[in-house]
C-alpha cells in the first residue's frame, strides 16, 4: 500500500511540473499585441483644388500733371474709392512635412469682380465719370504651418499681382472725350489660413489675405490730348473658403 501511494504521489508531482512547464512556454511564446493607434494625416504631396469667396479693392487714381486737361483735375488731385465682390479661381502646389512642420509652395489665380465709379461734379452734374476695375488676381507664394493631427494652421507671402483698368469720359466743353487703358500692377501679399484634412486626399480650408501694389502709369486719350494718371489698387483683401485635392498620400501609422 506504501508502494502505491509513493507511486501516486510521483506522479501527480509529473503532471504538476509539466504543466507549469507548459504555461511558462505559452508566456514565453505568446505576446499581448500593441494598441492600434490611429494614422497621422500626411500633409507631404501636390494638390490641386478650388477657392471662393469675396474680395474689397482700395483703389487710386490721381492726376500726375502731364498732359491736356482732359478730365478736369489738376495735377495732384485725384481720388480713392472702394470696391466690394465676389471672386473664385483655382490653387496649385506642394506641400512638404518634418514632424509637426509643414513647408510648401502655392500658385492661385483668380477672377474678381471689384469696380466702382466716381463722378467729378466741379462744371457740371455729370462733367467728368470716372471709372475703374480689377478682374484678374494672381498670386505666387510660400507657405509655413504648424500640423496639429489632421489640422494645418499656416502663414503664406510673395508675390501678387492684379489686372486693372480705368477709364474717363468728360462730357463738358471745351476739354471733352474719353479714354482708358488696362494695365497689370505688380506687388507683394500675405495671409494665413487653416486646413482640415477630411479623408487621406480631400482637404477643405478657410484662407485670409492681403495684398499691395505699385502705381502705373495711365495714358487717357480725348479730344484736347492725353490725361495721364497714376493709379493703382492701393490694396485687395479677400477671404475664401477652399478645396483641394492632395495626390500621393500615404498614410503613416504611429504605435
Amino acid at each position: 500500500m506504501r508502494n502505491k501511494l509513493i507511486a501516486a504521489f510521483a506522479c501527480t508531482t509529473a503532471l504538476v511540473s509539466t504543466g507549469a512547464a507548459s504555461a511558462a512556454d505559452l508566456g514565453a511564446r505568446y505576446v499581448k499585441a500593441p494598441a492600434y493607434a490611429e494614422p497621422l494625416f500626411n500633409w507631404t504631396g501636390f494638390y490641386v483644388g478650388g477657392h471662393i469667396g469675396g474680395a474689397w479693392t482700395n483703389e487710386q487714381f490721381i492726376n500726375n500733371g502731364t498732359g491736356a486737361p482732359f478730365g478736369d483735375l489738376v495735377p495732384g488731385q485725384g481720388y480713392r474709392q472702394r470696391g466690394a465682390g465676389i471672386m473664385g479661381g483655382a490653387q496649385i502646389g506642394y506641400n512638404w512635412q518634418a514632424n509637426n512642420y509643414v513647408f510648401g509652395m502655392e500658385g492661385t489665380i483668380s477672377g474678381l469682380d471689384n469696380k466702382g465709379t466716381v463722378v467729378n461734379t466741379a462744371f457740371g452734374a455729370a462733367d467728368d465719370i470716372f471709372t475703374w476695375r480689377a478682374n484678374v488676381l494672381a498670386t505666387v507664394v510660400g507657405r509655413a504651418g504648424f500640423a496639429v493631427q489632421n489640422n494645418l494652421f499656416y502663414i503664406k507671402s510673395g508675390y501678387a499681382g492684379v489686372n486693372n483698368r480705368l477709364n474717363v469720359s468728360d462730357t463738358v466743353a471745351p476739354s471733352t472725350g474719353s479714354g482708358g487703358q488696362t494695365h497689370w500692377a505688380n506687388g507683394w501679399t500675405v495671409g494665413a489660413g487653416w486646413e482640415y484634412g477630411i479623408t487621406r486626399n480631400w482637404i477643405v480650408g478657410l484662407e485670409y489675405n492681403y495684398a499691395a501694389f505699385g502705381s502705373q502709369t495711365y495714358q487717357l486719350g480725348g479730344t484736347s490730348g492725353n490725361y495721364t494718371f497714376d493709379a493703382k489698387p492701393r490694396d485687395i483683401q479677400w477671404a475664401v473658403v477652399r478645396a483641394s485635392y492632395k495626390f500621393d498620400a500615404p498614410v503613416i501609422a504611429r504605435y
